[in-house]
């Protein structure tokens, strides 16, 4: 299936083969439930199988960059299976204070980081929102919108297939 909407991209790509890990936080779980179930909606379109899709929770948005990292080891030590790109998916939402952008800047480079260190896509799946209306709105929980975790599920499937999968 053709990943569409990431640029100009409209090729074909085969998930078939792939293993893709999604760590989660609680915070705002209904945002969070609909990203969840929009990158393995994409992720299925594009045919990762739902076995290969392995999904964990961390409490927030800032226990990401660690769920992401141990669940990348845990599943390679304990199970034997290497992931070829994993999604940390969380919604940070501006508060009063200064936290979220302690919260946002530190999550964002952490993860970043991740990619050279685990040496697989780490797929920037974090929501920073000025407030719960726009979290909804990227979620797709208004009628007509755009669910961003079907974006980041089609972009783990091209960057595994282009640079892990090759």
């Amino acid at each position: 299936m053709a990943v569409k909407g990431l640029g100009q991209i409209d090729q074909e790509y085969d998930g078939s083969s792939l293993k893709i890990g999604i760590v989660h936080a609680r915070w705002n779980a209904s945002v969070i439930k609909a990203l969840v179930d929009g990158a393995i909606k994409r992720l299925t379109e594009l045919g990762v199988k739902e076995e290969n899709i392995y999904v964990e929770t961390v409490p927030g948005s800032f226990e990401l960059p660690f769920g992401t990292k141990k669940l990348v080891q845990k599943l390679e030590k304990t199970e034997g299976v290497k992931l070829d790109a994993i999604i940390p998916i969380g919604t940070l939402i501006k508060g009063s204070t200064m936290h979220f952008e302690y919260i946002c800047d530190s999550t964002t480079h952490a993860l970043m980081r991740l990619n050279e260190e685990l040496d697989i896509p780490v797929i920037y799946g974090v929501l920073t929102c000025l407030t719960d209306e726009q979290a909804e709105q990227r979620a797709g929980l208004k009628p007509g919108l755009h669910n961003h975790g079907e974006d980041w599920g089609a972009a783990a499937v091209e960057m595994a297939t282009k640079f892990v999968k090759f």
